[in-house]
């Protein structure tokens, strides 16, 4: 059986505006805390320690990036960056790496961070995935209130068929953030999502947002649905989904290089989302992710609050990171 459900407003007033950016920077150097000390609190004293720049000190800041979860690749590109850098630029002092360092990682990441843009299709499908526990369907929920506050009208497929408790959970995110849900007692993710893309389309919602069941890279059998579930969304809909969306935990550190690889190759990945960033000291991992694959990275999560997941921004990333 069908279920539609949408929250209300007793007091008629709008969806509360987004924190202002002084706030926002000031959650996510919180949230970074422990990514920061790890990393820019070590690199001041690895650099300290050093009267010349030399092949000692470089060799001590590829231990410590690689410490920090920034991979091997994306390591040696960031090194050479820098080598490359303070020769061009005549540096001589090492405390002068550490900002060259900062703008060798803000060029990496530059060209990934890519707002998602809803404007192209109504309604715009938005399907996300992800493995157990990476804070998908609170994500979802967290988007819904951020293009709500965007004056976009939302609505939420509860594709996580296989979860009673996330059916509920995905109900009360549409509940807290006014927005109509779409899921069915019984039926696998392809029909809610299809049901959910119909009702969107007759009722001109302008941002469709699908969870899906939480799976293992290795669990074949559901990579398999995943595929079905997009098939399903583009024969209603030839051109959608609109965006392929993996949710990652930033505490699996280097293991979201392969949780990337398999969704990017069931789905044909087109951004991702990365959470939990204010529990992690492996923020660094978000420069290997990009090496190994320049996906767009959409938003970045760095508290439980509703506002605490925000497009993601290099320079800001940056200036977290290091301090």
């Amino acid at each position: 059986m069908l279920s539609f459900r949408k929250g209300s407003k007793t007091d008629g007033t709008q969806p509360e505006p987004a924190p202002g950016v002084a706030g926002w920077l000031a959650r996510l150097r919180t949230g970074l805390t422990a990514t920061r000390e790890k990393l820019g609190n070590q690199l001041a004293s690895v650099l300290g320690r050093h009267a010349a720049i030399d092949d000692t000190l470089y060799e001590e800041l590829e231990t410590l990036l690689l410490s920090c979860d920034i991979g091997v690749d994306s390591t040696h590109h960031l090194l050479g960056q820098a080598r490359l850098r303070a020769v061009q630029e005549r540096i001589s002092n090492p405390a002068d790496l550490k900002r060259v360092l900062k703008d060798c990682l803000v060029e990496l990441l530059q060209p990934v961070a890519q707002p998602l843009s809803i404007e192209r299709y109504r309604p715009f499908v938005l399907l996300v995935a992800g493995v157990n526990g990476s804070g998908k369907t609170t994500s979802i929920g967290k988007l819904a209130k951020y293009f709500q506050s965007q004056g976009k009208t939302v609505m939420l497929a509860a594709g996580d068929t296989f979860r009673a408790a996330a059916v509920e959970q995905l109900r009360t995110w549409g509940e807290r953030n006014n927005v109509p849900v779409i899921a069915q007692e019984k039926g696998d993710a392809a029909a809610v999502v299809y049901d959910a893309l119909q009702s969107a389309r007759s009722r001109g919602i302008e941002l469709l947002i699908a969870d899906t069941a939480g799976r293992l890279p290795t669990q074949l059998h559901l990579m398999e649905e995943l595929k079905k579930v997009k098939r399903v969304i583009a024969r209603a809909m030839p051109e959608a989904p609109h965006e392929a969306l993996l949710v990652l935990d930033a505490n699996t550190g280097q293991n979201a290089l392969s949780q990337v690889k398999a969704f990017d190759e069931a789905l044909g990945l087109t951004g991702l989302t990365i959470t939990k960033l204010d529990g992690s000291a492996k923020g660094g991992a978000i420069a290997a992710i990009v090496r190994y694959k320049p996906i767009p990275i959409r938003f970045i999560g760095v508290g439980e609050g509703i506002d605490d997941l925000r497009p993601f921004d290099a320079t800001e990333f940056a200036d977290a990171l290091f301090g």
